[in-house]
């Protein structure tokens, strides 16, 4: 297969810019842990789409997305990453104050306004969901719901089988975090993703764990359900191969040796190890800027531990996170090249589908605008 993508995709501001739009500002997007908004007037400011958004949980315990702007003068409600609003939500500027539902509630002189103005400034909201105790957003207010646009790519991956449920994400704890700043396209690190033709060439680490991935294909570009099995010898998913906690609750005794992952497009990735689970959110900030943040989850039980130690585990994925991130961004430079094309192998299908599941979406999102 022959990649119909020209280098300007991968470097373009204005390819970028419709990217944020009809990709990251109308699909679900992973953000935060639930966790990390505990209680009412909890708050976490994030950015969506070039936007920026307040994901605050109201007196109900449910999580709402709000623009974060004012709708008096324009001026940023929150420049705090995180904290608890308390009962509501004030503008600095001149105290127009809103619920926890985005409701405008007072401001000066409100009574003198007319009652058309008070009726139609409440916060801009967007659609929040809680899945695998992650707090997802779309700024679509009118989105489908998170899983029509999961439940295909699981089907992909998975086929009939749940195999997400049985490491009950919601009940894990974060125990390590790892940021990297990648000087390259959000693309190239989903495609880098997509497939393990690379890996006996980059990663001798994983590869001696997870033997399978020597043969180029790895656990989301294999057979439809198929995992990989942990070496011989080894008896968890680390450097070492050593396990760092007990298995997960809920798995039997061929999953407690056993490595899954699987892609949720457009931003994702997900794998599944006997004692832990990892979960990498891609950030796109510029046309060749990305921000990968990685979270390691293992059981509470475990991270109670006095001895409990994540370091083994997380220096596995995290020597290979750095080997690729090396390399897409030796690609990014030849992109600008004119000569610059891609070709796919056999083990290499994913990035295919991919490139079509890319391709769709801008393409609806360009007719839902016209029409």
């Amino acid at each position: 297969m022959v990649s119909q993508w020209p280098g300007a995709y991968y470097h373009s501001p204005e390819v970028f810019k419709v990217e944020q739009d009809r990709i990251f500002g109308s699909t679900w997007q992973c953000a935060v842990r639930s966790a990390q908004l505990p209680k009412p007037g909890s708050f976490v400011r994030i950015e969506v789409a070039g936007e920026s958004v307040l994901l605050v949980r109201n007196n109900l315990h449910e999580v709402k997305a709000f623009l974060n702007l004012c709708r008096h003068r324009g001026s940023l409600l929150c420049t705090e990453e995180s904290g608890n609003l308390g009962r509501s939500i004030r503008c600095p500027y001149h105290s127009w104050t809103y619920s926890l539902d985005g409701r405008i509630v007072a401001a000066p002189y409100i009574d003198e306004m007319s009652p058309s103005v008070r009726e139609n400034r409440n916060l801009f909201t967007a659609s929040t969901s809680e899945w695998l105790g992650y707090i997802w957003v779309n700024m679509d207010p009118h989105a489908k719901p998170l899983k029509s646009q999961m439940e295909p790519l699981l089907e992909t991956r998975f086929g009939s089988e749940d195999v997400i449920s049985k490491y009950a994400l919601e009940d894990l704890v974060v125990a390590h975090t790892v940021v990297y700043e990648v000087a390259a396209n959000w693309k190239l690190i989903s495609e880098n993703f997509c497939e393990c033709y690379h890996c006996p060439t980059m990663h001798p680490e994983i590869c001696a764990i997870v033997p399978q991935f020597r043969t180029g294909y790895g656990t989301v570009s294999g057979p439809t359900g198929q995992g990989a099995e942990l070496a011989l010898g080894a008896d968890g998913f680390s450097l070492s191969g050593q396990k760092s906690a007990d298995p997960l609750p809920g798995l039997d005794v061929a999953d407690q040796r056993m490595f899954y992952g699987v892609l949720l497009w457009p931003s994702v990735s997900l794998n599944f190890a006997p004692d832990h689970s990892l979960c990498m959110r891609i950030e796109p900030l510029a046309p060749d800027r990305t921000r990968v943040v990685a979270e390691w989850l293992f059981h509470p039980d475990a991270v109670a531990k006095p001895d409990f130690d994540p370091t083994d585990a997380v220096s596995l994925f995290d020597v290979t996170n750095r080997q690729d991130f090396d390399i897409t961004e030796l690609v990014q430079r030849g992109t600008h090249s004119k000569q610059f094309g891609q070709v796919y192998s056999p083990y290499e299908h994913l990035i295919g589908q991919f490139h079509d599941w890319v391709d769709n979406v801008m393409i609806d999102r360009a007719n839902a605008t016209e029409t």
